[in-house]
């Protein structure tokens, strides 16, 4: 069951969220992009991943020549075991 909100609070409660919005904006910058914040931001991310992906397929394969594990590799260099 929902509580009934009086309009002039539903009102002032709009307003409160414009004024946050806008806040925001202005942190952010006004001549800011959000969503090409986001898309940068996303690139980043798939970049890191490559690169990180090919860094532990490098791991593998000198864990293979020296006869070691992976886990080993990892403690060997000072590497976090996870992310």
């Amino acid at each position: 069951m929902h509580a009934r909100i009086s309009a002039s609070k539903q009102q002032a409660r709009v307003a409160a969220l414009q004024e946050e919005v806008e806040s925001l904006q202005r942190e952010l910058g006004e001549k800011e992009d959000a969503e090409k914040i986001v898309q940068r931001h996303i690139k980043l991310l798939h970049q890191y991943n490559e690169a990180k992906d090919a860094a532990q397929v490098l791991i593998g394969r000198l864990a293979a020549l020296k006869g070691s594990t992976v886990r080993q590799i990892h403690k060997d260099l000072e590497l976090p075991e996870r992310d």
